[in-house]
């Protein structure tokens, strides 16, 4: 396997073989280059014409780092219409695994052979096969993961690669000869698949997103490894693995310091952390979704502001937390019909559903949200920000040298706003939400504490969902809420809070009208979930064993092992049609500590256990 990178310039011939609008890959731009160079960080090359790439590499312990940059060193400007992060040639590989992704069914594993795909060369090694994949628009996890892992199923190896983008991106898997070896590249969507372009001036040089590449012995140990390079910006405030309480399933959409109030009151003395205001804290009457953007106190519901929430929440032990989609701007605000300082495709305020876009890129929209945003943070005194997202500016927008091109450009600037909220407000603690796990991303995760694993908060999908996303992101930063509902048996109540387990635990729900019994087990698993963040903090998954096809009526049961060193987490759930009977735990471990009884058709259970 070797590494380099691919590229094509607008004008240049496309590659041979029936691959012109399957592929961008094999042009006569990339067959201009040669390597002139190569040392422990890069890889050096050019065409002879004053164009240069450079392939950045870095060792981070078991990964590789990886992005590419080109430079224009000759007299005239040049157009790349595919710009690679990474490529690898001579792939030794038959199946490739795939992480599909849709709204509350985040992170399904899929795979397939190199025969399911039709990758086979042809009887004469003519002809190019090719899978492009990936997710156009401002959710990057959309349809797919930017993930891609590669196995050998004769020795089992596999190398799996994830891209850190914020935006429209692709991966391609192509087999061009005979020899059956696979060619895989990565990086933003190009102009075939995200409408991107970009001229480069001489003199001016364009980097890529990173790529970070890892090899395992088999899928469990590649991703593990994937996830480790990994540098989340976890707040110094969010380092213990903290429990969280988030009032949305309980208010529905209706917080007011009568009832914020009342569930601080009940939350007290339980050890939470963070107490989350979620949306509805704003505009006027029934119309306050519609009215995003504004960002005004509803004074009905809240006739002392923010403040005084707030300093109630602090009083009763708890850190004050509140909901913003700053990006967006709701059909209600005073400034949906102002184009001024709106995101433009063809000319004219993109408008998806019910929503539009700030232009993150204008200095006005910037100081606003500055305001609007860091202003009532620092005057609230709210020390955990939940960022939401709610829809996709889809294929491009105008502002750039293309429409892919200006979509880059504006969520980049979401980004750097991001940055900008924790420079402001040091230790903040912020939370990655996009109708769920739509920004799951690591250029996206990389910014913040937490996030929305799925918006799947009531359904018995939780636990695979919440599983999923091990081979994607950090646990500790994978918030899984458990609802508890007055009608829950304990078996509910255990398979909730057992789900929790997978990543960090959010509580919601009927707080107040749980009876003492409910409280304890509530309780009870809070306090195993504390025994085991260590654990979940600093562990590797070491066994997903997942039966359910469907997500919306699982059958079968799950068991998730996680380890740190010789001590381990057990994560069992049981659906519908479960086998009878409990799983078989490492051959030889003691058990120290167990919490629930899977005992029936969806209930769970969870131990922890020593190693000998």
């Amino acid at each position: 396997m070797e590494l380099c990178t691919e590229m094509k310039l607008v004008g240049d011939t496309y590659g041979s073989g029936f691959g012109c609008g399957l592929t961008l890959t094999g042009s006569a731009t990339i067959k201009g280059f040669e390597k002139v160079g190569e040392d422990l960080s890069s890889l050096r090359y050019e065409n002879g014409k004053g164009l240069a790439l450079t392939v950045h590499k870095r060792q981070e312990q078991d990964a590789l780092r990886v992005w590419t940059e080109f430079s224009n060193h000759s007299g005239e400007a040049v157009t790349l219409e595919m710009l690679a992060s990474f490529a690898l040639q001579d792939v030794e590989a038959d199946a490739i695994y795939r992480l599909q992704s849709f709204w509350s069914a985040e992170g399904k594993l899929r795979r397939e052979t190199v025969y399911d795909l039709h990758l086979e060369p042809s009887w004469s090694g003519h002809g190019v096969r090719a899978e492009r994949f990936g997710t156009v628009g401002s959710m990057p996890v959309r349809k797919y993961f930017p993930f891609l892992a590669l196995e050998d199923s004769r020795t089992g190896h596999v190398t799996a690669i994830q891209l850190y983008v914020g935006a429209s991106w692709q991966m391609e898997v192509s087999c061009r000869e005979k020899s059956g070896r696979l060619t895989v590249t990565g990086g933003l969507a190009d102009r075939e698949f995200g409408h991107w372009t970009r001229t480069v001036a001489p003199g001016e040089s364009f980097t890529t997103p990173q790529a970070v590449i890892a090899q395992g012995e088999d899928l469990y140990q590649a991703c593990a490894r994937l996830v480790a390079a990994q540098h989340p910006a976890i707040s110094p405030v969010d380092d213990h693995m903290g429990i969280l309480f988030n009032e949305y399933c309980t208010t529905w959409g209706n917080p007011n310091l009568e009832n914020l109030k009342a569930i601080a009151d009940r939350l007290e003395g339980k050890g939470i952390q963070f107490f989350v205001i979620d949306c509805g804290w704003y505009g006027q009457g029934a119309e306050w979704p519609l009215s995003v953007g504004d960002w005004d106190v509803n004074t009905q519901r809240l006739p002392g502001g923010l403040r005084e929430a707030a300093d109630y929440i602090r009083s009763k032990g708890m850190v004050p937390g509140l909901w913003f989609e700053m990006e967006s701007v709701g059909p209600k605000s005073r400034h949906y019909n102002d184009p001024t300082h709106l995101v433009k495709k063809d000319g004219v305020p993109l408008t998806v559903g019910g929503r539009r876009f700030w232009d993150m890129e204008d200095p006005w929209v910037v100081d606003y949200l500055t305001e609007k945003v860091i202003g009532q943070l620092k005057a609230g005194g709210f020390g955990y920000l939940k960022v939401d997202y709610n829809e996709t500016m889809g294929l491009g927008v105008d502002g750039g040298h293309s429409l892919g091109d200006g979509l880059q450009r504006k969520v980049a600037a979401s980004q750097r706003f991001f940055q900008k909220i924790r420079e402001e407000i040091p230790g903040i603690v912020i939370e990655n939400c996009s109708s769920g796990g739509h920004r799951l991303s690591p250029a996206f995760m990389e910014l913040v504490s937490q996030a929305s694993f799925s918006d799947a908060h009531e359904i018995t999908s939780i636990p695979i969902i919440a599983a999923n996303l091990h081979r994607a992101i950090k646990p500790e930063q994978s918030q899984i809420w458990a609802v508890l509902r007055v009608e829950d048996s304990d078996a509910r109540l255990h398979y909730s809070l057992a789900a929790t387990l997978l990543g960090r635990m959010c509580l919601s729900g009927d707080i107040h009208g749980l009876s003492q019994h409910q409280w304890d087990i509530a309780e009870e698993g809070m306090d195993f979930y504390r025994k085991a963040a260590e654990i979940i903090q600093k562990g590797v998954t070491v066994l997903h064993q997942c039966e359910p096809q469907s997500y919306n009526h699982p059958q079968g049961s799950q068991l998730v092992l996680r380890e740190l060193d010789k001590q381990g987490l057990a994560v069992y759930h049981r659906f519908e049609n479960s086998p009878q009977g409990l799983p078989a735990l490492p051959e030889g471990c003691k058990v120290v500590a167990t919490f629930g009884q899977a005992d029936r058709d969806f209930s769970a259970q969870a131990w922890l256990y020593e190693k000998g």
